[in-house]
């Protein structure tokens, strides 16, 4: 199966890859020079939180376990 959206996706990650050396150190470096240009021109970064797993009430966990109705041919027994 070809699908042009992960190819896509794909093409993109090598483009970055290559852009770098496939060097992960180098990748977030300029991932830092670049919010640092940022935070200069005084655009405020959120930071992400510190333990995303306690939090109850996020957008995620929201849309993850959320309780499904579940279709089941039998009365009473999919509820």
């Amino acid at each position: 199966m070809n699908d042009e959206i992960i190819a896509e996706v794909r093409a993109i990650k090598d483009a970055i890859g290559a852009k770098f050396n496939y060097d992960l150190r180098a990748l977030f470096e300029e991932i830092k020079r670049d919010e640092a240009e940022l935070q200069a021109k005084g655009i405020k970064l959120v930071p992400p939180p510190t333990s995303p797993a306690s939090l109850s009430h996020t957008a995620l966990r929201r849309t993850r376990f959320v309780r499904r109705r579940v279709f089941c041919p039998y009365p009473g027994k999919g509820e």
